[in-house]
């Protein structure tokens, strides 16, 4: 698996938890969903800084 397709499947998959914690009213599996669509972001920034700084060399 990619590192793109690793933080779309992180995004992805915390939504559906944030999601499944708002219909069920479980805070907790909400409160891991956004947590877990924040690491995917995270991999992104992460990555594009990476590849910012490559194309600087």
């Amino acid at each position: 698996m990619t590192k793109e397709n690793s933080s779309l499947k992180d995004k992805v998959i915390g939504k559906v938890k944030e999601v499944e914690g708002k219909l069920t009213d479980d805070k907790l599996r909400e409160a891991e969903g956004k947590a877990q669509q924040a690491k995917g972001k995270l991999k992104d920034k992460a990555d594009k800084v990476k590849k910012d700084l490559q194309d600087k060399d």
